[in-house]
């Protein structure tokens, strides 16, 4: 395997503005990097052009030494050693599980003993053994993802593209599905870039996120890195369920803020504007705190959800055990906060 380079891509499509704009980016050799964007953002467009589906219209693709796409030449996809699963699986209905699991190794010319092999092993990767001889259309929803994936695997691939792939799923199977691509990974240690604008699915499955927006990069870590120290408005907006506050804030070197630095900027300390990130669960309620009024409050089963308006109207969000009523006012200590 080699590793993925993605230098300065770029695709118009003639709208006024391009679907993706300068795009760099080099994808860690054997990781699980997920394209994080909402609808729009030229995430798949993106995953396309890796793909061979789409040519660039500036900048290059590269696996390893090996030039795959620029604006002047394309490899087509079948020559660059990539496995696509859409979202809506693209099985062929009249053919068993088996035989849509080997068509890849058939157009390959890959016959007899080491065909029986390669479907066997890649059905027995993604648990599927028993099903071999079956249609799609006694599979469930959950069953066609794996087969999908066992079709995958069985050309070993150098690299792995999936577009929104869980996004027909229900929560449970999704749960479910996202552990089989857990062990997918490992298993047939791909590369693999994950497109999905669901930030729970990016943060529990992949090495890397790289997060987008109207076509372009903003920041690329791994999800513990990107959900504690986001770079931006956006970004800190789009992973987690925090709330960003307006303040005045020195720029000091250390970004990371605690509650005796917050207390002040909540109660209007001298300097520049500035925003900070606070995360739900670094919001206490009661103790020696700042005043705040409950604007809603949500039972999400293992406890509330609640909205809270400080003396400013600007919002935080908390976890509560206890149930908490709209309109009651109470104090709250945020222990943590991010400036952005």
């Amino acid at each position: 395997m080699a590793k993925l380079i993605l230098n300065r891509l770029a695709k118009d499509f003639g709208t006024g503005r391009p679907a993706v704009n300068g795009f760099s980016l080099d994808v860690r050799e054997g990781g699980f990097l997920a394209l994080l964007g909402p609808s729009g953002c030229g995430k798949t467009t993106v995953l396309r052009m890796v793909a061979g589906f789409e040519t660039p219209t500036d900048g290059s693709i590269h696996l390893g030494e090996r030039l795959l796409a620029d604006a002047a030449q394309s490899l087509p996809p079948e020559r660059r050693n990539m496995a696509m699963v859409f979202q809506s699986y693209a099985l062929w209905p009249h053919m068993s599980v088996a035989d849509n699991v080997g068509y890849p190794l058939k157009v390959r010319g890959i016959k007899g003993d080491a065909y029986r092999r390669k479907v066997e092993e890649a059905l027995a990767a993604v648990r599927l053994e028993a099903y071999a001889d079956r249609r799609p259309a006694n599979l469930s929803g959950g069953q066609r993802q794996r087969v999908a994936l066992a079709r995958c695997l069985v050309t070993s691939p150098d690299v792995v593209l999936l577009d929104e792939p869980l996004a027909n799923l229900d929560r449970h199977l999704k749960q479910e599905m996202e552990e089989t691509f857990r062990e997918f990974h490992q298993r047939s240690g791909a590369t693999m870039i994950y497109v999905t604008h669901d930030q729970s699915e990016a943060m529990a499955l992949a090495t890397d996120v790289a997060v987008m927006s109207e076509g372009k990069l903003l920041q690329v870590a791994s999800p513990a890195e990107i959900y504690a120290r986001p770079e931006g408005r956006i970004v800190g907006g789009l992973i987690g369920r925090g709330a960003i506050l307006s303040v005045n804030c020195s720029m000091e070197a250390n970004r990371q803020l605690t509650w005796d630095r917050i207390a002040p900027l909540l109660a209007g300390a001298d300097g520049p504007p500035a925003e900070i990130l606070v995360r739900q669960e670094d919001v206490m309620i009661g103790g020696e705190g700042v005043p705040a009024r409950v604007v809603s409050s949500l039972y999400e089963g293992e406890r509330y959800a609640a909205k809270l308006a400080l003396a400013d109207s600007q919002i935080v969000r908390a976890f509560s055990r206890t149930p908490v009523s709209v309109g009651e006012s109470m104090n709250v200590v945020i222990r943590s906060a991010w400036r952005l």
